[in-house]
């Protein structure tokens, strides 16, 4: 089940997608929790026919897991990570054209529309039916695939990794003679969680067979075909974890420029395409390693490294490069927090490898996320009372005051303001068994689970809002008339049929459409940072 915020986001998410009768199955499921087709329909008071073709709509879009049980049959869960990572459709789109063009994002949409399909499904949707152009499709597809941003949907997708870890458990737990000890308990755990994450890894290598041969023609080409190509049979879906890794870095990229300068920016941003091949997971630690050499080969032409460096006489950009890596890993910073402050490391024993500290530099963006609200509600002051906080852990009232340089009158009501909406938390120590209030420590400390957890409830809710007042403009019975009437064929040629208050009006709704979407982006940057880089090293 999900709390309330998460479940009237989700509802609202697929009621603008797929309709209220779908949007209404949905919210049954997401406030009941794990039920049946026939529990669905009982508890939505909808027709079981209506219900089944809701959940069949679900499942093709991958937002339904469902497994069979000895007890109920088949129970049906709602994918919550999959619902919400909707809002990030356009970006996707979007990086895709960037970074291949535009048949490849023709390719991605048609394929978020859809939820899974075949490559001919593709084909045919997207209405190809010339050969050489159907053979340009068909290369970017199998270039998609092989770059990891389309990957194979088989009956085990739609499994729950839940369902999937406590199977592999069973099994191995089954293996074992006699009361198990805990050492046996936790690999028991560690080889299901190895099974669970095998099994996303070998999803990544499905959908290839190998190229049927043809007759050699008598005139020899020299350029290499594939030995492989696309398994028509094969569903496909868009692997969000690779649009993911390139959100992360750009985050990781904008925030080396915020800290530093372009230069910097540049030269974490080489460093992070260098490895981009070995990113599979977004819950990587840090980076493989990637030689200086190799970094040096992802400088862009218009990168000049050493504009941004006070240097005697204009070094070259791989000299420039060795000095930002430097930066970037902190290496002349002597300070005692340095070494939760760099954006990459540089490997020893001569390898002098480079690796990207994603843990660190992500838990980095997560404070900063905190810091924000802090600073919009409270003030620089409460962020300052924040930072000591954080970097020293629990402390007094008084001595926090004292290290904050601020008087008591200013710290108090800042402390209890925090403390009010769930930003900071307070620890009780009592210095006797009769925990007398008077005989008693209290100390401020941040509880970043719980911090972060009523920040994303927050956003939740603010998504939420901004999603409902965008319908409600939409269905203003004004704007809703002039915008039906700019769907007209004539007038679509020709807007200046349309009268001066009606330009005027769309003008205005145009105008609020794009303040409201401008502040989803950024709240839906600030639920990325929480929830999809929560790596567990916030404590």
């Amino acid at each position: 089940m999900a709390d309330t915020e998460t479940t009237r986001l989700c509802t609202q998410i697929i009621n603008s997608h797929f309709g209220p009768l779908t949007a209404k199955v949905v919210s049954v499921l997401l406030t009941r929790g794990r039920l049946s087709a026939l529990n669905v329909a009982r508890f939505s008071e909808l027709k079981i026919s209506t219900v089944r073709a809701a959940l069949l709509i679900l499942i093709q879009h991958n937002l339904v897991w469902h497994s069979e049980t000895e007890e109920e049959g088949e129970i049906l869960e709602i994918n919550v990570d999959e619902c919400l990572a909707r809002l990030r459709f356009g970006r996707f789109v979007w990086l895709t054209g960037q970074i291949y063009g535009q048949e490849a994002s023709q390719i991605i949409s048609i394929i978020l529309d859809h939820g899974k399909l075949k490559i001919n499904d593709v084909l045919d949707l997207l209405s190809v039916y010339d050969s050489k152009l159907m053979q340009t499709y068909k290369s970017m597809f199998q270039t998609l695939f092989t770059a990891g941003y389309v990957r194979a949907s088989t009956a085990l997708s739609h499994l729950s990794p839940r369902d999937k870890l406590i199977a592999y458990e069973e099994e191995a737990r089954a293996l074992l003679k006699g009361l198990p000890t805990a050492k046996q308990l936790r690999e028991v755990r560690e080889t299901a969680v190895a099974r669970v994450n095998a099994d996303e890894v070998q999803l990544l290598n499905i959908g290839l067979k190998p190229k049927t041969k043809e007759p050699k023609s008598s005139r020899s080409s020299k350029r290499k075909e594939p030995d492989d190509e696309i398994d028509e049979t094969v569903y496909f879906r868009v692997n969000y974890t690779k649009f993911h890794i390139h959100i992360r870095n750009q985050l990781l990229e904008d925030a080396a420029r915020e800290r530093y300068n372009t230069g910097a920016a540049s030269a974490l941003r080489a460093v992070l395409q260098a490895s981009e091949t070995q990113q599979i997971r977004l819950t990587d630690v840090r980076s493989d390693g990637v030689p200086t050499s190799k970094i040096s080969m992802f400088l862009r032409d218009d990168d000049n490294l050493s504009k941004g460096l006070v240097q005697s006489k204009s070094a070259s950009n791989s000299a420039a490069l060795k000095e930002y890596l430097g930066i970037l890993a902190s290496a002349d910073n002597p300070a005692a927090g340095a070494s939760s402050a760099p954006f990459i490391s540089i490997g020893g024993g001569g390898t002098g490898k480079v690796h990207v500290e994603f843990a660190l530099a992500c838990k980095r963006l997560r404070i900063r996320v905190l810091e924000s609200v802090v600073r919009e509600r409270y003030g620089e002051e409460a962020v300052r009372i924040l930072r000591i906080l954080i970097d020293t852990g629990k402390m007094d009232e008084k001595h926090l005051a004292k290290v904050a340089m601020l008087p008591h009158k200013v710290v108090h009501p800042l402390l209890s303001a925090m403390s009010q909406d769930s930003l900071i938390s307070l620890q009780e120590v009592p210095k006797g068994n009769d925990r007398n209030p008077n005989r008693t420590f209290y100390l401020w400390f941040v509880d970043f689970p719980h911090t972060f957890s009523v920040l994303l409830q927050n956003f939740y809710k603010t998504l939420f809002n901004i999603m409902s007042r965008k319908d409600a403009e939409a269905a203003d019975g004004m704007v809703k008339s002039v915008l039906e009437k700019r769907t007209r064929s004539d007038v679509a040629n020709d807007e200046s049929l349309l009268t001066r208050p009606e330009r005027e009006l769309l003008r205005e709704w145009e105008d609020k459409t794009r303040r409201l979407e401008t502040l989803e982006l950024r709240i839906e940057d600030a639920v990325f940072v929480l929830r999809d880089l929560d790596l567990g090293v916030d404590d």
